[in-house]
Formats: C-alpha cells, structure tokens, sequence
C-alpha cells in the first residue's frame, strides 16, 4: 500500500476519522500511511509528493526511478522555488531545464540522468559514487548521459565533484558492497575490473574480474552463508569456473575491514595469472 491524503480518504467514505487515527499513521500533515506498511526510501518519496505536490529529486527520484539499498531514514528531496517544507522533507531550489522532469506513476520526478547529476556533485564521493552505481544499475542510463546534462550547467557547484564520481561509477555494481569492492581493487592501483561478467555456457555470471588473465572477484552477501541452497550453488559455480580456468577470489562482509588482506590476495592471483602488477 502507499501513502494517502487522509482527508480525502473520509470524504470518500473509506475511512472514518476514528479508523484513520487508530490504523494509520501521519507521515506528514494530512499524509497517512497504514501503520503496518514500511517506512521505505519510496515510501517516503511518495508521501512528500503528496505533502507538497513538488517534483522529487536526488535520492527520492532516485527511490521513484527503481534504484534499490536507499536509507530509508532519510529525509525525502523535493525541488522548488519555495524553500519551506514540512518536517522531514529536505528541499532544493536547483533550476531545472525543461526535459530534466518527467512523471512515473503520475509522480514529478527528475529524469534519471539529471538525478545522477545531482546525486553526484552534492554527496560525498563514496557514498555519491555508490548511490549512482545503483542509478545506473536501475535505469540503465550511462555516466555519458549524465555528463551531458553536466555540460548543460556548467557554472553548477559541485560538477567538478560529479566528474570524479562518474569517473569511478559502474551500474554493473549490483550492491553497495560490490561498489566497496570495486573501488578497493581500483584505488589499489589494479587494472579497472570488468564487472557482471556472463559466462553464458556455464549459465554463471561474477560480480567483476579480468577475462585476459581469467581472475574473478566475488562478494559474498549474509544470504552466501545463510542460505542452505545459496552455498551449494556457489560451491559448484566455483567448480565450474575452475574446470574452465578461472581462478575466483570470495570476499566477504567481514573482509572489508581487512582491505589490506584482500588486494594482497588479488594482486597476486593477477600477478601469478602474467598480469604486470
């Protein structure tokens, strides 16, 4: 369920106002949402539409536009002129340029590219970096889209920011982790990997690796060692990918506290594989 104008849920006879106040909870002033629903990023998203009728930006279009591992702690973005908002609803005053907004589902909402253009050059470079990984994973834009829209503003704060960010960007990330992952390797001074690559023979696919020197790096989530099937499937991916010459290197949540550990480890895989490293 989505949140919803309680005023207008008793007008229509769905609701009483007893009903709404025991059932529902108040996101914002007249905006409900059944208490059983889950606060999430969209959730959120959707109910500062509703509070304010403005288009969502930043991370809220980004919740709106399918991008997933959002905080859903945080406060939903709208762009507008006026700067006031209620409680909880962060809003920016960015000049948007027609064909930056389009609608989903009937909501405002800043294309995709012009989403990874804000994201980018107003987080920190980490974070801005695997929030857009995300975008580009749900939307399937590329980073040459959001440099155009880079182009079209170029007295923006922050795009010197976003050039960076988009320089280390990579939708084939499929979790913030992967991202981690990947920026290790690359701040490491490794060759860039290349990331979701399909061996469609074996019906597999790895997170990132190098096909010339046929090294894989994968990150194993909770559900790798939680999940009964999980791990027997990952037992005989890396069988298969051994049997077709692939050496695999298994990181783990635990490892990324040991970053040391784990470029060491890759770097001489690649090394012992003839990369120059």
């Amino acid at each position: 369920m989505e949140p919803f104008i309680g005023s207008a849920a008793i007008r229509s006879g769905h609701l009483t106002r007893r009903s709404l106040a025991r059932d529902n909870v108040a996101i914002h002033r007249d905006v409900y949402l059944p208490r059983e629903v889950e606060l999430t990023a969209l959730v959120r998203a959707q109910a500062a539409w509703l509070a304010t009728g403005a288009t969502l930006g930043g991370s809220s279009a980004a919740a709106a536009l399918g991008t997933k591992w959002l905080d859903p702690s945080a406060p939903a973005e709208v762009v507008r002129a006026d700067r006031h908002a209620p409680a909880g609803i962060v809003v920016h005053s960015w000049k948007l340029v027609p064909g930056e907004v389009y609608r989903v589902r009937g909501v405002a909402v800043t294309t995709p590219a012009r989403t990874a253009f804000d994201i980018g050059r107003t987080r920190p470079v980490d974070h801005a970096i695997a929030a857009v990984d995300a975008l580009l994973n749900a939307t399937r834009i590329t980073p040459l889209d959001v440099l155009a829209v880079a182009d079209a503003h170029p007295g923006e704060r922050g795009v010197a920011r976003l050039r960076r960010v988009l320089d280390l960007a990579d939708g084939g990330a499929e979790s913030p982790q992967e991202t981690r992952v990947r920026l290790l390797v690359v701040r490491g001074g490794l060759p860039r990997p290349e990331t979701q690559i399909v061996f469609p023979q074996l019906h597999i696919r790895v997170d990132m690796g190098w096909r010339r020197w046929k090294v894989a790096v994968e990150y194993d989530g909770v559900q790798h060692w939680t999940d009964g099937r999980q791990r027997a499937w990952d037992i005989e991916r890396i069988v298969l990918l051994e049997a077709a010459g692939w050496a695999v290197i298994r990181v783990s949540g635990a490892m990324l506290a040991r970053p040391h550990v784990i470029l060491e480890r890759i770097r001489s895989t690649l090394r012992a594989r003839g990369c120059p490293v």
